[in-house]
């Protein structure tokens, strides 16, 4: 994929070393999709070559009023991503992005700026050093409510961030959690108004990068503090793929789906 096909994100770069990945499909409230994530990819893989790329915010389009409204799977998108062979159908819980990610060796900030679901649940914690949310915004963990497990190694990032009972019970009963609550279990950094989010983030990746930050000492904190758990994200996420593909072909997830559509809860029969 190149820059120039890009139609479910924004990329800019500026001078002073801060790119922006604004998530920008506002008719679907920033859904995302396989294509999305290979668009971000592309991303990832542009910073690294530019050595003037020091820092990357991550936001949604504040015209779709959310950050992301997690996964599209309508038809249309299957016939699109048949242009683009890159794409593994297979990695459900994106091992490859999200590996990608947790092993690029410059920040990234996430600003929260609406409901975050699925994937604008899942990417954050796995990819972001730094988390700003909107007092508005929420988390939505919504995966036990589609029958379903949480990918980019949420199984294990989860309990590492806020051990194992707060973890279990948020997934189990698929918990909206809003940003106060997020600051307070410390899956966040920092609550603010949303007219602050991202003037507060981009303020915060100036001082990530020279002359206020020490863009090497940084770059060689972050290889330290994750080296020793790619291999437990690389299991965690070939665990996940498993359980996905499953998962999909499972009773209780088309209930699930035909639920959503009708608008009502879910009758599981745990198969």
């Amino acid at each position: 994929m190149q820059i120039e096909d890009f139609e479910d994100i924004k990329y800019e770069k500026e001078e002073n070393g801060i790119c922006t990945v604004t998530l920008s499909r506002p008719e679907i409230r920033n859904a995302v999709t396989y294509i999305t994530f290979l668009e971000i990819y592309t991303v990832i893989e542009d910073m690294e070559k530019d050595k003037n790329a020091k820092v990357l915010i991550m936001t949604g389009d504040p015209k779709g009023d959310a950050f992301t409204s997690g996964g599209y799977f309508k038809k249309e998108m299957f016939h699109k991503m048949q242009k683009f062979p890159e794409i593994d159908l297979m990695d459900i819980a994106q091992k490859k992005l999200c590996l990608k990610m947790w092993n690029f060796d410059k920040p990234v900030i996430s600003a929260i700026n609406g409901m975050a679901i699925g994937g604008g649940v899942t990417m954050p914690l796995a990819c972001s050093d730094l988390i700003y949310m909107a007092q508005e915004a929420w988390l939505g963990f919504y995966f036990s409510r589609r029958a379903i497990v949480p990918e980019f190694a949420l199984n294990f990032v989860l309990p590492f961030l806020i051990g194992f009972q707060k973890a279990k019970e948020i997934c189990y009963f698929g918990k909206q959690v809003h940003a106060q609550e997020a600051y307070e279990l410390g899956l966040i950094n920092k609550v603010l108004p949303a007219d602050e989010l991202i003037p507060y983030a981009r303020e915060q990746a100036l001082r990530l990068i020279p002359p206020k930050g020490p863009s090497l000492s940084i770059k060689l904190m972050k290889k330290t503090m994750h080296a020793y758990f790619s291999d437990i994200l690389s299991k965690t996420l070939d665990l996940e793929n498993k359980a996905l593909r499953k998962l999909f072909a499972s009773k209780d997830f088309r209930e699930s789906m035909d639920a959503l559509k009708e608008k009502r809860d879910p009758v599981f029969v745990g198969r």
